[in-house]
């Protein structure tokens, strides 16, 4: 039987542009969406929470942390981030710059010497602000596939004099992963402290993220964590949903928590629970200046490199008009309403965040499956939204749970 336990904090009343949402009776409708999709896949274990204003307005989690079904999915549940991880390492990073301990015009060269490209003098060109937009030139998740074998960082680095740039700097994107942790030599050359400490003193513990962290020994050590899963097989049922589909079966396995893009820990090696993450929401919609100043926000959220590609996301293509990705963030203009928004991928899970600045809101969830139903649910929840806050204003009341 699929277990949903909802911990919905408060229920307000809240305006949405010219609008108003009561946030209770859409979250109890959204949860029982999300609790549709994630029984209809099968997935073993999830959690959401919206933010809006200051406020954690809801939290709802679902299944459990793996296949035994022994421990339930809570809001203190620890998954792996994936590549939300880069949206911490962009923050770090351009915090730094502005305290002038470092610069972003700095070349990557000057904290990773023994990085090289096969066209002379092309590496030196690569500066830090290239790294955070991914706008190196460099071909799209170079050597990745790396990472899966066992090689040390220096010895995948040294790999990269065999490329040539497919442009200059600025003038493309190309994701990555493995160059985007080169951030970690300039945010450790900047305060001669290691990454996870710098985090854990300017990110976590000031916005008391108390179950965030870096790293695979930590996520180990701890105990309320997801499992990771991947698909084992889907199973045709024979039978058809009301509108003719074809209803599958989807059978998930339990594996071991992969080492991988932990190697990569500024782009992809961040644990933390749906609670951390609705507290770091409710930082990067400015309500944590003390934290996150105006200005960070700013920086980080300018949009610096066109993405093209998003514009065919599944899920989302019929609602985007134009995406950019700026420093570990990527900005969307969904109907008509900026969104900030990353996802994250890697063995056995899922993650996505996002928030509406001019909405106030904000919006995380998590999954310990690969699956793209993720995807689907973070896409209807903005859909969702924006078709409330375009609804003409009719009676303000309050609302309470």
């Amino acid at each position: 039987m699929f277990f949903r336990m909802s911990c919905t904090l408060l229920a307000i009343f809240f305006s949405l542009s010219s609008s108003a949402i009561n946030i209770s009776q859409f979250n109890n409708e959204f949860s029982l969406q999300v609790s549709k999709q994630l029984k209809q896949y099968s997935i073993p274990g999830g959690t959401y929470a919206i933010v809006q204003n200051n406020t954690i307005v809801a939290i709802e989690s679902f299944g459990h942390t793996d296949k035994t079904k022994s421990h339930q999915i809570d809001s203190n549940t620890v998954f792996r981030l994936a590549s939300v991880s880069k949206t911490f390492a962009a923050t770090l990073t351009t915090m730094l710059a502005q305290e002038h301990k470092l610069s972003l015009s700095d070349p990557i060269t000057k904290y990773v010497p023994n990085f090289v490209l096969a066209t002379d003098g092309a590496a030196q060109k690569i500066q830090l602000k290239h790294l955070l937009s991914h706008s190196t030139g460099l071909m799209p998740n170079a050597f990745d596939n790396l990472l899966h074998e066992n090689w040390d960082m220096e010895k995948i680095i040294g790999r990269f004099e065999r490329i040539t740039p497919i442009c200059p700097p600025e003038k493309c994107y190309g994701y990555q992963n493995i160059a985007y942790s080169m951030l970690q030599g300039a945010i450790e050359a900047s305060q001669d402290k290691d990454y996870a400490s710098l985090l854990q003193e300017r990110v976590f513990s000031p916005l008391n993220m108390t179950h965030a962290s870096v790293g695979i020994d930590v996520y180990k050590e701890q105990i309320n964590t997801a499992k990771p899963h991947i698909l084992r097989k889907r199973v045709k049922t024979g039978k058809k949903d009301q509108q003719g589909r074809e209803i599958n079966e989807y059978v998930w396995r339990t594996v071991k928590v992969s080492p991988d893009y932990y190697k990569v820990a500024p782009a992809a090696g961040i644990n933390a629970s749906i609670t951390d993450l609705a507290k770091w929401l409710i930082a990067n919609l400015g309500h944590k200046p003390e934290v996150l100043s105006p200005a960070l926000l700013t920086e980080i959220t300018t949009p610096r490199i066109r993405t093209k590609k998003d514009l065919r996301r599944r899920y989302w293509r019929e609602y985007l008009t134009d995406a950019h990705y700026g420093y570990g963030w990527r900005i969307y203009q969904f109907k008509g309403q900026k969104i900030i928004y990353h996802s994250g991928w890697v063995a056995g899970f899922r993650a996505e965040i996002g928030y509406a600045p001019d909405l106030d809101l904000g919006f995380a969830i998590l999954i310990n499956a690969e699956s793209n139903t993720i995807s689907k649910i973070s896409s209807q929840f903005w859909s969702q939204v924006a078709n409330l806050s375009s609804r003409p204003l009719t009676k303000r009341t309050k609302s309470t749970l």
